[in-house]
């Protein structure tokens, strides 16, 4: 039988996590669910990812395709991998889709949302899952700075460190900043985001909501095109990858 390509969408704790991608000698949501087809398929290969996350970062939507010379049902493949994967991470699906489809350049747009449990004392319910900041957030001030982000743009300043020769430019097509009851929620879609970009500018939109920076010097950090000048990046736990989204599902999935 020929190799077929398959889809699966994936959530997890990123937690205990070296972030997404395969990595020598730590333990990755990659390499866990390459060990996890090896031991359904009796086969050895590379997946991809259609969004790297980093290190602590969670999903609920991340994407990975991968090959396979097996004659597997996609129910075969969510109940039998989701058998092999620990407790944190679990495959919600599987499509069989074209063999030209790239789960990376396809991707119209992905999806990430940041949430801060914004309250002056902590919560042990919330620190897996969520930023912490005591001091309240001017939620007003905060969308008002997200909507400078929004269109076609340089976000050199949002990127701590980049190889030589990478464009820097993105498009975000949409931003939200909103809050409910003691949960402030920063959402950005774009069409593809740059390393620690949404979680540097989390750090800088959580600035200006704190009033340590105005919005005035927002912009002039965001229009200075400088490599990591919005400083120090958001925690990792508060962020998670929602979704990737395709022009046709998965490449025009059977």
């Amino acid at each position: 039988m020929e190799p077929a390509k398959f889809a699966l969408v994936v959530e997890y704790n990123g937690t205990r996590y070296h972030g997404s991608q395969w990595q020598v000698g730590v333990i990755t949501v990659q390499g866990e669910i390459e060990k996890a087809l090896g031991r359904l398929c009796g086969e050895a290969g590379r997946i991809m990812a259609a969004s790297r996350t980093d290190a602590g970062v969670h999903a609920k939507g991340q994407v990975f395709s991968f090959w396979t010379a097996r004659e597997f049902g996609t129910e075969t493949f969510v109940k039998g991998l989701n058998y092999y994967l620990a407790r944190d991470i679990k495959v919600k699906a599987a499509y069989a889709v074209n063999t030209e489809f790239n789960v990376r350049r396809d991707a119209l747009s992905r999806e990430y949302c940041y949430q801060i449990f914004n309250r002056n004392i902590r919560s042990p319910f919330h620190e897996v899952f969520a930023g912490f900041i005591p001091n309240k957030l001017d939620i007003e001030v905060m969308i008002e700075a997200s909507q400078l982000l929004e269109g076609e743009h340089d976000f050199a300043s949002f990127c701590p460190a980049i190889e030589e020769g990478k464009s820097t430019m993105r498009c975000v097509h949409n931003t939200n900043v909103n809050r409910q009851d003691d949960f402030v929620t920063i959402d950005i879609k774009a069409n593809s985001f740059l390393p620690h970009q949404v979680r540097s500018t989390v750090g800088l939109l959580t600035s200006v909501g704190l009033g340590k920076i105005k919005l005035d010097k927002f912009r002039e950090i965001f229009e200075e095109k400088h490599i990591g000048l919005a400083g120090p990046v958001a925690p990792a736990r508060g962020l998670c990858l929602t979704r990737v989204n395709y022009a046709e599902p998965f490449g025009g999935q059977k």
